[in-house]
Order: C-alpha cells, then structure tokens, then sequence
C-alpha cells in the first residue's frame, strides 16, 4: 500500500476493474473456468443466468464471518468495497461492453494474464474481492513464507474440477489450469517480484574499502561478516549487499578493480525486507486509511 488514501483507493478502482475484465469479458466468454467464489459465479451464471457479481457477494457472507477476526477490521471494509465494485462491474459495466469471442486458448491465455494484473493490483492495496481470497489471506497471515499465488492456485483447483464434471467438459479443465496458472504466477511476480533482488557475497581482505565502494557507487549499504579460509586459515572479510542487477554488475567491476584477489558470489533473493525495499503486509490495518 501506499502512504494516500486516495491513491490506494484508485488502484483498488483499477484492480477491480481489470480483474472484472480478465474474468467476464474472456474466461467467462470462453467458458473457461476462473477461481474460487467468482468461479462458482461463473458456474451458477451459465446454469440459470444468476448475475456473477451478486452471488459472489452473497456466497462471501459465511466466509467472511469466518476470517473477519484473524484479517482485522480495516482489510474486512476494504475487502467490501472491492466486492462492490467487482459486482458493479462485472453485472452492470462490463455486460454493456463487447467481449473477447475469438481463439479459445488466446482468451484463456489473456484473461489468465489480465485477472493476474488485477488481483494483484487489488492484493497490493491490503485487500481482496472476498470468497477464497479470505482464506487464502488468512493462510498467508498465518504463514507468510507460502508464496501467495500458489495458494490461489490451490484453492482453485476445486472449482475447475467442479465445473468440468457439471458441464462435462474435460476441454475446459485444462483451459482453466492454465488460466488460473498464468493469473497465480502473475500475482506473485507482481506482489513480490518488485522486491526480488540480487545478494553479492564479497570476499575480501578489505572489507571497509568495498563497503565504501558500494555506498558510492550504487548507495547501497552493506554488512561486513567475519570469515576464515578454509585452505589458507587466514582471516577473510565477507561483503554482503542486496542490490538489483544493474547495481549488481557495478558492484562485481568495482570490488575487482579494488581487490583483484577477491572472491564474488552472486546469488538470486526472491524477497527483501528493510531499509530501502518495501514489505508487503496482508490483513491488519495495513497503511493508510
């Protein structure tokens, strides 16, 4: 989340709006199965014609109840109004506008995409458009370290199964697993993939000169680890740094061109946390309001 109210509420606006366009105007169009709460919607909406956006607020109502306590007040009245405005547009705005009724597989591979971008959107503000998203949060506060996407993609795997036995359809299993595989790996990229970095190790016999290197060429800080060589039992400084790629490369040349002798390993972090990298929070209050 950011520090505006009213920026938070404009992504959420977009979020809402793009997830409602990845689901209604292609999977939905394409019969593709979608996730969750939105794809029993999708279910009861080619069954009887039941509005997609009302039941998946009415089918949240239990669910709700259920994770209000462990989400916190704050994500429950965001969540709302994203249940709102996904019903506003999913019933009312989108249905006016044309829909994608082309390649099967194109919609499935753009509305997995397009759902992805809006989730994400929507998951970055500290909220949800309810149904398993709730559990899914409730999951994730519990145990932060399981990548997000993947347990959307857990809890969707149910409704694509149910929705190729109710319209005997097995085409529509597979369309959906790929739909909702692109939209979970999206939603990671997104939610965590901006706070990926690199992590150089630097071995050295001077570790304050290539601290100081790195605060100015890339002002980035780092840490100075005590280590001692296995083959020469000598005493090593060890640099650690996260830094981006770009600054990765500048770091590698620098600390060469000082200490020709040093030792570099480049490794690939998925997540930091701290002082110059944002920190994603689910549930709880989550910013500003």
């Amino acid at each position: 989340m950011t520090d505006s109210r009213w920026k938070n509420l404009f992504l959420e606006v977009i979020g809402c709006l793009i997830s409602a366009a990845g689901l209604y105007s292609f999977a939905v169009a394409a019969e593709v199965p979608v996730t969750g709460v939105a794809g029993i919607g999708a279910i009861l909406y080619r069954l009887f014609g039941l509005p997609i956006g009302v039941t998946n607020i009415l089918i949240n109502v239990p669910i709700v109840l259920v994770c209000f306590r462990l989400l916190g007040k704050d994500f429950f009245l965001r969540s709302v109004r994203c249940m709102i405005l996904f019903a506003v547009f999913t019933d009312f705005l989108l249905p006016a506008l044309p829909v994608y009724t082309g390649n099967r597989m194109l919609a499935t591979l753009c509305g997995g995409v397009i759902s992805g971008i809006g989730d994400a959107l929507i998951y970055m503000q500290n909220s949800s458009t309810g149904g398993l998203d709730f559990i899914t949060m409730a999951i994730k506060a519990k145990h932060p370290h399981m990548p997000f996407g993947n347990l959307t993609f857990g809890a969707a795997l149910a409704v694509i199964l149910a929705n190729g036995l109710v319209f005997h359809d097995v085409d529509s299993i597979i369309y959906g697993l790929i739909f909702n595989f692109l939209a979970s790996y999206i939603i990671n990229r997104m939610m965590f993939g901006f706070n990926a970095c690199m992590v150089a190790l630097i071995v050295t016999s001077d570790g304050p000169a290539i601290c100081d290197m790195i605060g100015r060429t890339v002002d980035r800080g780092s840490t100075i680890l005590k280590g001692f060589g296995g083959y020469a039992q000598d005493e090593r400084d060890v640099v650690m740094c996260a830094c981006s790629s770009k600054q990765l490369y500048i770091i590698n040349r620098e600390a060469k061109r000082l200490d020709p002798g040093s030792f570099i390993v480049m490794l690939q972090a998925n997540e930091v946390a701290g002082e110059g990298f944002r920190r994603l929070e689910l549930g709880g209050s989550g910013g500003a309001e």
